[in-house]
């Protein structure tokens, strides 16, 4: 009997296992202590290594993945072959009956949690059988959860661009956005007539975003290639785009306020998941959307110092804007017109 084996397999298993289901299954929990960590370090490792080329930070999310679900089976497979080497012995060889080594363990372990025949070795007793079995049931439910995982986060990724080329379809600054809703004054068009179906859309999508950014924290390493598809720049946009509708334009002017609201709740849902991608706000706040932009296209606005005095008021939730755009390697504004 090796203790030691015996407690440093079982302490892995427990580890592992916690992990996969903290980050499968617990939907407010967000990523597993290891899973977290290490898609920190692989975004990290790729943005200093790749100088923030969009290009290569495409294949972060992709990679993140594959290697979380290479580090689940990897530390199952290490922990079980540690807990069956510390048996004295757990397992023989069925061809000759002497004990199996390192090699036969790691092999026994990987034909049992993939079902792959009956192998050349046998437990020596009934609890190395049982232990077998957990071995079994591990391997099939944990690579059934990890597949689940895998379609769940990419169908996210999916929902995810398609929110972002919404929003920038709109605009591809809060600006243009709020430019491209308002209908002028006539005698047939009002203001900005037309907004509220867009608005509910992005609303709800956006509140989609956020529920699977809370689930799935790995949503946040997924980096588009095209800034038009990427949901940390066409969340500032729309919420900025927002800002104006509600501070920056007179209220008997602007479009339904409930509206409006309904729409920076949604916002702030996704704000608040950038604790679990341990996103942090900014230092500054970023600079004020140009009144003057709305202006020349006949838009009412409040006076400048009024504005001012209402972002003031915003700055914390203005940071956080900014530190999600800088943590996905973009730059404010989002993107030039």
């Amino acid at each position: 009997m090796e203790p030691l084996f015996l407690a440093a397999g079982a302490v892995l298993l427990g580890i592992v296992i916690v992990d996969i289901l903290w980050t499968t299954l617990w939907v407010d929990g967000g990523s597993g202590p290891l899973s977290g960590r290490l898609s920190t370090t692989v975004w990290r490792g790729l943005r200093r290594a790749s100088g923030d080329d969009s290009r290569v930070l495409s294949v972060a999310g992709p990679s993140i993945l594959t290697l979380t679900l290479a580090m689940w089976i990897a530390l199952l497979w290490l922990g079980w072959t540690l807990l069956f080497a510390g048996g004295s012995p757990a397992l023989v060889s069925t061809h000759t009956g002497d004990p199996a080594d390192w090699s036969g363990r790691f092999y026994y372990v990987a034909y049992t949690m993939f079902t792959n025949g009956n192998g050349d070795y046998t437990p020596t007793s009934g609890r190395w059988e049982i232990a077998s079995s957990f071995t079994t049931a591990t391997g099939m439910a944990f690579v059934t959860l990890g597949v689940s995982y895998v379609l769940s986060v990419l169908s996210a990724v999916s929902q995810k661009r398609s929110f972002a080329s919404s929003v920038t379809g709109l605009g591809e600054r809060s600006e243009s956005f709020v430019r491209t809703g308002w209908s002028g004054r006539s005698d047939d068009v009002e203001g900005f007539r037309g907004l509220e179906l867009p608005l509910e859309s992005l609303s709800s999508q956006l509140s989609l975003l956020a529920e699977q950014h809370r689930s799935y924290p790995i949503l946040h390493y997924y980096h588009s290639e095209d800034g038009a598809d990427a949901s940390a720049m066409a969340v500032p946009i729309l919420d900025e785009a927002l800002t104006l509708y509600r501070h920056g334009v007179p209220d008997d002017e602007g479009p339904d306020p409930v509206l409006i609201e309904d729409a920076r709740s949604s916002a702030g849902s996704y704000l608040d998941t950038l604790d679990a991608a341990f996103v942090e706000p900014a230092d500054e706040t970023p600079p004020e959307p140009d009144l003057d932009r709305l202006r020349e296209d006949g838009v009412p606005t409040v006076p400048d110092d009024e504005f001012a005095a209402a972002l003031e008021e915003l700055s914390e939730r203005r940071r956080k804007l900014l530190g999600a755009v800088r943590a996905d390697a973009w730059h404010w504004p989002p993107i030039e017109e």
